[in-house]
């Protein structure tokens, strides 16, 4: 049976969210191709189009394998080996997550003046987003029965070839959706690579904006963009497959077996302290470094610190809660009733999001000024744009979350004649409640650091860190952009605090 005749609320709830965020796309579109074929053609085949291929391409092919080594590598070590203290890995492992990567851009910057192009760019990029392939490949590891990997090494397979054989397969769509969020992050980034004077798409379009507002010169070149995500996206689709990763029953009790390391002890651990300290250790150093500058020249507005924090927290916890509500029809139909509808449905909130904040932004502000002019410079866009920009990382936490509840468990007790509303709330919620906590805080760091769509659709007066701290920093001014900094990274802290409690969770 189709999924509309099963759930048509949530089919259309998926399909409302899928229209509103392909409304960026259709102004992009129609102001890209207003400039007639010819003309459209004869600048998309300049020399500098080839060029700003060349760059996204290469960070992409440099970023995007550096981070799944990265994130898969230390999942395994810290969670299917003898390392020492994991507990403290697994925390370490998860702080970068609590500095923007813009934050980590300026720190490596006042540090290392000269680091700048190609190499710093895949530096500060890698250094900031492996967090996201090892956090769901870290939860899935501790939520995956070690039954199968027991019988294939008794039947005489080596711990290794075991854990191939068993578990990598099951791991394949927690790598695929930390891998695509990395690879949507990499086609939207701006602060990183403006910093880095290193040109991509991002940049080029953020310029193209500068010179004339909106023109359509500005949307082919976010069209070029939009096709380089629709690949992206088709290539995670084929990746992912089809894989089952729930089961009915509890499985196996105890943890799974955990290799010994034995002689790679130290080496793992060497490895890990330099990881961490690339990530962690230097953009927190360079930021004390220049907020004590700022304490001893007595440099600091308090005031304004109080009320930028405020409007940063409570633009973060609506936007998560908005993400949440827009993604999780789309999932629910994606886990419960796979075909062709949910899938074009779901990809089409990745399709949009993969835009950068300033696209997403101009669109929302051209729909409000021509159609809408009352919701023009209100909260309620701006947490839209917020919507559009990160229902993915929502999306696939709570896709990967519900996957985790087997279907069998819902048609149980709708058996015993429990509703829909009551079915989720008392089986599928328990089971993917972590999922859920996941994907908030995921989409609240965003949203507390996002930086183009907030400065183009923030209301008159509406401050947030990111907007301060850019501000300074745009002008070279370490130490008045350091307390924006500071803070930023206080704020993300519980929220990274908690996504290390969802992986510590009791199977």
């Amino acid at each position: 049976m189709p999924a509309s005749s099963k759930n048509p609320a949530a089919l259309l709830a998926a399909t409302l969210v899928a229209v509103l965020t392909v409304l960026p796309l259709v102004v992009v579109t129609s102001k890209g191709l207003s400039l007639g074929w010819d003309q459209a053609s004869e600048f998309l085949l300049r020399p500098r189009i080839a060029e700003l291929l060349r760059h996204t391409g290469a960070l992409m092919a440099l970023t995007l394998p550096a981070t799944l080594v990265i994130g898969v590598g230390a999942a395994w070590l810290v969670e299917r080996t003898s390392l020492p203290y994991a507990g403290v890995w697994r925390m370490l492992l998860l702080a970068p997550l609590a500095v923007p990567a813009f934050v980590s851009s300026y720190a490596w910057i006042s540090w290392q003046p000269g680091l700048s192009g190609l190499g710093g760019a895949v530096l500060v990029t890698t250094l900031a987003y492996y967090p996201f392939v090892y956090l769901p490949v870290a939860a899935m590891l501790r939520r995956l029965d070690g039954a199968d990997e027991d019988v294939a090494r008794s039947l005489g397979l080596t711990p290794t070839r075991a854990a191939l054989r068993t578990v990598l397969p099951r791991l394949r769509p927690a790598i695929c959706g930390g891998g695509l969020l990395v690879a949507l992050h990499l086609l939207a980034e701006y602060g990183v690579l403006e910093m880095m004077r290193y040109q991509t798409f991002t940049t080029a379009i953020l310029q193209q904006y500068a010179v004339g507002f909106s023109d359509a010169a500005g949307s082919l070149l976010a069209l070029v963009l939009l096709v380089l995500c629709v690949g992206v996206l088709g290539l995670e689709v084929g990746a992912r497959g089809r894989t089952r990763v729930a089961r009915i029953g509890s499985g196996a009790q105890g943890e799974p077996p955990r290799a010994r390391l034995g002689r790679w002890t130290v080496p793992s651990l060497l490895g890990l302290t330099a990881l961490v300290a690339l990530a962690l250790a230097v953009p927190l150093v360079m930021v004390v470094r220049w907020l004590a500058v700022g304490v001893q020249d007595s440099a600091i507005d308090v005031g304004h610190l109080l009320t930028v924090t405020a409007s940063t927290i409570g633009l973060a916890v609506a936007g998560g809660l908005g993400a949440l509500l827009a993604a999780l029809p789309g999932a629910w139909l994606l886990s419960r009733h796979r075909t062709a509808t949910s899938i074009v449905l779901e990809r089409a909130t990745f399709v949009a999001s993969s835009l950068p904040g300033v696209v997403v932004g101009l669109a929302l502000v051209t729909l409000t000024v021509s159609w809408f002019r009352p919701a023009y410079q209100t909260i309620g866009v701006l947490l839209l744009a917020y919507v559009i920009l990160f229902v993915p990382r929502a999306m696939v936490s709570l896709r990967a979350g519900l996957a985790t509840a087997p279907p069998e468990l819902s048609e149980a007790a709708r058996s015993l004649r429990l509703g829909g509303p009551a079915t989720f709330a008392r089986v599928v919620l328990p089971l993917a409640l972590p999922s859920f906590l996941t994907g908030f805080v995921l989409v609240a760091l965003a949203v507390s650091t996002e930086l183009t769509a907030t400065l183009l659709l923030a209301p008159t007066g509406t401050d947030t860190l990111a907007l301060a701290f850019w501000a300074s920093s745009d002008e070279l001014d370490y130490v008045g952009a350091a307390p924006y900094a500071a803070l930023m990274i206080a704020l993300c802290v519980p929220l990274t605090l908690l996504l290390r409690r969802q992986i510590v969770e009791e199977r």
